[in-house]
């Protein structure tokens, strides 16, 4: 038996949770790949994977043995990158989850400069506005927006982004224009509910060096960023959003910011990796390119 092979099928295995995916991925049977784990598990003396008709999963041994083979890979690549010409010229598989509406509006569009430094990097990114595991679900890097908490993950500062208050000009023109903030007695907004707490996300101001926090009525609420800007654009209240995220409506014209004194603080933007001595050069050189197209100086 194949060890490192074993261990590779087993990873791609949990990640995909189909033997024939993982098999095709390995340029293997699903008979090869069945016969191999088969042997691994005899190795080990226990059970790795669950098996329905549906999918398959790790037991608790086989999530334990997913992690540990996680950094043993690792570990394997990065000292061969150290010494092949990986480290200069880097190349695989890369897996990234983004926040949905950052990865679309940010990310993505610039990635053409990414390839053409990098081509032999096939990156896999997931755009979702939820919390993830990332070592369960085999994601090498994520980038998140917020205060961070408690993790065993390592950070990377990216840029904070700037926050704005906005509402269409159909909506203005029913309701009116605030230009302070007792003038937001009578309006409404879309509330927010977070992703994370499921709870609403009131609308916050700074003022005088304070964070002050309004709740207004609200007939609609929305868990996801996408929706979120659509509910707005439909007249249907007050939204605070990334400025990223409304740049065209605003330079278009359909929205419109509000009460930019009092703008909320700028959200923080970290790129986080699970920590490892060495880091796979794809990763890496991935890391690093975040970081220059989003330097923490400064908002955006």
């Amino acid at each position: 038996m194949d060890r490192f092979q074993a261990m590779q099928l087993f990873v791609r295995i949990v990640e995909l949770g189909s033997f024939s995916r993982a098999a095709e991925q390995q340029g293997i049977s699903r008979a090869s790949a069945t016969a191999l784990l088969k042997q691994l598990e005899a190795h080990l003396g226990t059970r790795l994977l669950q098996r329905t008709t549906r999918q398959v999963n790790p037991t608790l041994d086989g999530q334990t043995y997913y992690r540990h083979c996680l950094a043993i890979l690792a570990s394997l690549e990065a000292a061969e990158g150290l010494l092949s010409q990986h480290a200069q010229h880097p190349r695989g598989r890369l897996k990234v989850d983004l926040p949905a509406s950052f990865g679309r509006l940010q990310v993505i569009p610039a990635l053409p400069d990414f390839h053409a430094r990098y081509p032999d990097i096939t990156l896999e990114i997931g755009l979702r506005d939820r919390m993830i595991d990332l070592v369960r679900e085999g994601v090498d890097c994520v980038v998140r927006i917020g205060e961070l908490g408690d993790s065993t993950l390592i950070a990377r500062p990216l840029a904070a982004l700037e926050q704005v208050t906005c509402a269409s000009r159909a909506y203005l023109a029913q309701h009116g224009l605030p230009t302070g903030l007792p003038e937001l007695v009578g309006h409404q907004c879309v509330e927010y509910l977070s992703s994370t707490t499921g709870r609403v996300q009131p609308l916050a101001f700074m003022v005088e060096g304070r964070l002050e926090a309004f709740t207004l009525p609200a007939r609609l609420a929305v868990n996801h960023g996408e929706s979120y800007v659509a509910a707005c654009e439909a007249g249907l209240g007050l939204i605070q959003v990334p400025r990223y995220h409304v740049a065209r409506q605003l330079q278009a014209g359909t929205l419109v910011e509000l009460l930019s004194a009092y703008r909320p603080p700028a959200l923080p933007m970290h790129v986080l990796y699970a920590h490892h001595q060495h880091l796979a050069p794809r990763l890496r050189v991935f890391i690093d390119w975040l970081v220059e197209h989003f330097p923490a100086s400064g908002a955006r």
